[in-house]
């Protein structure tokens, strides 16, 4: 009798971990992005764009402002500093030759027509830096280039696209709060890395503690 109680300890002890593991929540995304309003879109700083596509960051945050726009949660603006959240993306590539240090995202003028309307932004001058400057330093304490330059890039092949909390200075800074990569996550007409942020937003408010 002894052993018969034993061997059902022992298969207890082995399914609980796995009704845990499976009735484990996902993790829910803070009040600020819950609450967010407005978003800016942004080439992440480290980005480089491929010889043979040299506009394939650009393409990639021009297909995420659209499924944003098509999305209608965020009014998107222009400036990191009155965003409530910074997306960065980036295009993921194979290795090889890219261009560093460009200037992706000097837009004078943004006008993108979508289904739900037609957006239009400006921008004056040289947007600030998303990273401190001062960081930016080789191994022997020198300023790297931040200039247009050609490099040799081992970047993911997979597309990035990352969120930060916006409103400060050098956002990108921080930790983010969320990130999806996934090959051509980035691409239209799915840009299914919006779709899976979508999700993670609606997960996160049905977590979310009701008020009273």
């Amino acid at each position: 009798m002894s052993g018969r109680i034993l061997i059902a300890a022992l298969i207890l002890l082995l399914l609980v971990p796995a009704a845990n593991a499976k009735n484990k929540k996902k993790p829910v995304l803070p009040d600020y992005v819950l609450n967010a309003q407005t978003v800016v879109v942004v080439i992440h700083p480290d980005a480089g764009e491929p010889l043979n596509n040299p506009t394939a960051n650009q393409t990639a945050r021009e297909n995420v402002e659209k499924a944003l726009s098509e999305w209608g949660r965020f009014h998107i603006v222009m400036s990191a500093q009155i965003a409530d959240l910074v997306i960065a993306v980036r295009k993921g590539h194979s290795s090889g030759p890219t261009i560093g240090g460009a200037p992706g995202d000097d837009r004078p003028v943004i006008y993108q027509p979508s289904d739900t309307g037609v957006r239009i932004g400006g921008q004056h001058g040289r947007p600030p830096d998303l990273t401190d400057p001062g960081l930016s330093r080789s191994a022997d304490g020198r300023s790297e280039d931040r200039g247009p330059h050609v490099k040799n890039e081992i970047g993911p092949g997979e597309d990035m696209l990352e969120v930060y909390r916006g409103g400060g200075e050098y956002p990108l800074d921080a930790p983010p709060v969320w990130r999806y990569m996934a090959k051509n996550s980035l691409n239209q007409p799915a840009v299914s890395a919006v779709e899976q942020l979508r999700t993670a937003i609606n997960e996160s408010e049905k977590q979310r503690p009701q008020k009273p």
